[in-house]
């Protein structure tokens, strides 16, 4: 990361003799923006029609035009095709006898087919460009948060095949065994972790072989990271001084401690879900995959939904579902479409002019995040990554990914990290560390400045909880989105452990040969008052916006899916990605949401769930001490 897809971008030109005129007039930096898709003229004679006659249009004999074509009928429409939604036209094209139609609101994650013409997305270093540009990213802001001074959190989220799979970090991490127990308890009957790890196993080939907590055959290939870099070491032993476990697989029976990271790179290439499930497929004649589509809303006759309207290439289209719709878009698109579907608090539809199908109260206001900031270490020797952001490093680094996929390029170099409780009592890991050999300044958005590392450190089950609704009932508006970070006092009391417990980590002897001034929080934040105000001022989303949709027992009045992950009250229509998890699991959301996309493609197949009962889960000596 930081900067480094410039070098690729650097050793490509160097080729420019090979590749045709324009393909790089993208090559832009971190400050230049495209512009919005909602100043698109293409879009902007959408208009929301909401009393559209679905037995009319079926049964129209009249002559297709361009404005309004005939509509089509596939067995699923699935709306996304990010984490879950590539995996969902996968696993439902299987059955050759059932048709697919999958929807994408952005394009495709390959310019001409080509790996290396998509560096941005494909290189591991180069995750910073698209995390801070909207090409491929919807780019969404929250309200300013009244307990963080005021201040508008940055949200990037994946618009491209892969969705936020082709944007993230490439850090694969399926949270702790008693979350999904968790989960049970809120109403989620049959995703306790017995029910959840075979789908684990199912979609994943770790480079290590499979055992009884990873797979060895899936689509989803991990790795483990290829650097061996020195602060790596260093970090993970400093976490053994400091009295952490050192965990051989934080995935597998222990995610208590510090140690080696898996990440969803295959190759030296980043293998997001369009990698592993879509592409693979797409050669399937029961399966099609549409791009730049805004579904900009679902199709109801009475209580089921038929179809959706979209629009592409400026048309508004209506493709029709026999069996089902289903939602992938994420977070924030999935419950932003099932309310512009008349789908949510019929308090906030009716205002907007949008007719109520189903009155659902709980629709986006659950909305749970991980918040994290860095603590930042001087490194007194040059061996982080500032030095790979020169201009002759970039070229060496650049040609070596773009010949042979290996190097400083085939890494996101989040390579070591773990989890450990914050305080005594907690029966299973509440903070999560990612360590980096280098220094992030704004999302990556500014230039490094020194040769330094840090630790990405958050608490895993804040108790603060947002909510999202309409600006409009235009789909081209972006919600309105308040996660009400730091809104408890709990929440500030952990993250004042986080900053604590990660100095301490930082000043273990393992760190000595390395160890400069410390840059951030700095020497002058000392007080917990002074802590508060540094997380204040400093803390930002981890990018886990998640359980907008809360699935849970009918009988729950914040559920809006039930255990098979249904629209309650409604036929013909789930919703299946991050927004239908009871609460936040604690760890990264990328692994669990693929999950998620595996188990219910069974259950919509009608296929008898796996379950592994009796899998042993580590469990801490004591709960009366904090290590």
């Amino acid at each position: 990361m930081l900067h480094l897809a410039l070098l690729a971008r650097a050793g490509t030109l160097l080729m420019g003799a090979q590749i045709k005129r324009g393909i790089w007039k993208d090559g832009r930096g971190l400050s230049t923006w495209l512009p919005s898709l909602s100043s698109s003229p293409a879009y902007s004679a959408l208009s929301h029609r909401a009393n559209f006659n679905i037995t009319d249009a079926r049964n129209s004999s009249s002559t297709p035009t361009a404005a309004n074509q005939n509509p089509q009928s596939y067995s699923y429409v699935i709306v996304g095709a990010g984490s879950a939604g590539c995996v969902l036209a996968n696993r439902l094209s299987e059955d050759a006898h059932e048709s697919v139609l999958l929807l994408e609101a952005g394009p495709k994650d390959m310019l001409l087919g080509s790996v290396r013409l998509s560096w941005k997305i494909h290189m591991p270093a180069a995750l910073t460009y698209n995390l801070c540009d909207d090409k491929y990213n919807w780019y969404y802001h929250t309200l300013p948060q009244p307990h963080m001074d005021e201040r508008v959190m940055y949200w990037p989220r994946g618009r491209v095949w892969g969705g936020s799979s082709s944007l993230n970090a490439m850090v694969y991490i399926r949270g702790h065994a008693e979350d999904y127990n968790r989960w049970q308890r809120e109403g989620a009957q049959g995703w306790d972790y017995q029910h959840c790890l075979p789908y684990f196993r199912k979609a994943q080939c770790h480079e290590l072989g499979g055992d009884r907590y990873r797979g060895g055959s899936g689509p989803l290939h991990v790795s483990r990271g290829k650097t061996n870099h020195p602060l790596h070491q260093a970090f993970i032993e400093a976490g053994q001084q400091a009295g952490y476990p050192f965990t051989q697989d934080m995935n597998g029976l222990q995610q208590e401690g510090l140690g080696w990271m898996d990440m969803t790179i295959y190759k030296g290439k980043r293998w997001s879900t369009a990698s592993a499930y879509l592409r693979p497929a797409l050669s399937r004649p029961n399966l099609k995959a549409e791009v730049r589509c805004l579904t900009t809303r679902v199709l109801f006759e009475g209580n089921r939904a038929v179809g959706v309207e979209y629009t592409q290439n400026g048309q508004k289209k209506k493709v029709f579902a026999d069996k089902e719709v289903i939602l992938s878009g994420g977070a924030i698109n999935s419950p932003q479409l099932l309310m512009l579907s008349g789908v949510g608090n019929a308090d906030d539809l009716k205002p907007l002019g949008i007719p109520v199908v189903q009155h659902l109260p709980g629709a986006s206001v659950n909305l749970q995040d991980h918040l994290e900031l860095y603590v930042q270490q001087q490194c007194s020797q040059p061996i982080t990554l500032y030095k790979a952001q020169k201009p002759h490093h970039m070229i060496k680094i650049g040609l070596e990914w773009l010949s042979m996929f290996t190097g400083y390029g085939a890494t996101a170099h989040l390579e070591s990290g773990g989890f450990i409780r914050g305080r005594p009592g907690v029966t299973h890991p509440d903070i999560q560390f990612h360590f980096l050999p280098s220094q992030v300044i704004d999302h990556g958005r500014v230039v490094s400045k020194m040769e330094a590392y840090q630790v990405h450190v958050g608490p895993m089950r804040s108790t603060s909880v947002g909510w999202m609704k309409l600006k409009s009932a235009n789909p081209l508006d972006h919600p309105i989105i308040q996660p009400n970070y730091l809104s408890t006092e709990v929440d500030v009391w952990e993250f004042r452990q986080c900053v604590k417990l990660s100095r301490e980590i930082f000043a273990q002897r393992a760190f000595q040969p390395y160890r400069g001034p410390e840059v951030q929080p700095g020497p002058g934040v000392q007080s917990d008052a002074e802590i508060d105000a540094f997380v204040r001022r400093k803390a930002d989303s981890a990018y886990h916006p998640s359980c907008t949709c809360k699935m849970g027992a009918p009988s729950d009045p914040a559920a809006v899916v039930d255990p098979g992950a249904r629209v309650l009250g409604l036929e013909g229509i789930r919703v299946i990605d991050a927004s239908i998890m009871p609460s936040v699991v604690s760890g990264n959301l990328n692994a669990p949401t693929i999950m998620m996309a595996e188990k219910a493609a069974d259950m919509i197949r009608g296929r008898p769930a796996l379950v592994d009962p009796g899998v042993p889960v580590y469990q801490p000596a004591t709960l009366e001490t904090q290590r």
